[in-house]
């Protein structure tokens, strides 16, 4: 893979996960916390039903509403937005992170994204007094209508000079779910 060439094009599902750094991984700087119920809402609004739900979590878990939804509040590390073709690129996700590094630590976040999408990362700092405690940002994503354009990748990385926690953030597109209308009437004949 030519990173020059495919930079803001498909490349977090090109390179994979990298090579794992055990040292790393056992010293992260921040973690994104999620519970079970967390990732049980985020099972019920990809869609699954509640006996699949059971399946998977082995309890008794039930879904609220049958009815899929938006399941980008699931305080993942990574940002994922579908955007249907021909429209503008808007999202905005919530998360928190828990520093488990040093004490007095600030992350500041870098973006990097292609120049025709907009990030907006609120708070842009975030500074920790102790370990254990938590903050949360806000991340805002817009961009011009897309189309023909499958995939576009970026990261905002939270960087502390020890510490680089790096998010991946993915804008795709999909196909309008609706049908188009047709005023055309089909007659077979024998």
């Amino acid at each position: 893979m030519d990173p020059q060439k495919h930079k803001y094009y498909e490349n977090e599902f090109a390179y994979g996960s990298g090579h794992l750094n055990p040292v790393s991984a056992v010293d992260p700087g921040l973690v994104f916390n999620a519970s079970d119920a967390d990732y049980i809402d985020f099972l019920c609004k990809q869609g699954y039903e509640t006996s699949t739900l059971r399946q998977i979590a082995n309890d008794n878990s039930v879904c609220k509403s049958s009815k899929p939804g938006r399941a980008w509040d699931l305080n993942y590390p990574s940002f994922s937005l579908a955007i249907e073709e021909g429209h503008k690129i808007k999202g905005k996700f919530i998360r928190s992170v828990t520093n488990v590094g040093p004490a007095m630590s600030t992350y500041k976040a870098i973006i990097d994204v292609p120049n025709f999408i907009k990030v907006r990362v609120k708070p842009a700092t975030l500074a920790f007094s102790v370990v254990g405690e938590e903050k949360s940002f806000t991340v805002e994503v817009t961009g011009p209508k897309i189309s023909q354009v499958p995939i576009i990748s970026g990261s905002i990385t939270w960087a502390h000079g020890v510490h680089n926690v790096r998010t991946p953030l993915v804008v795709y597109t999909v196909l309008s779910i609706t049908p188009p209308q047709s005023t055309h009437v089909i007659q077979f004949s024998n």
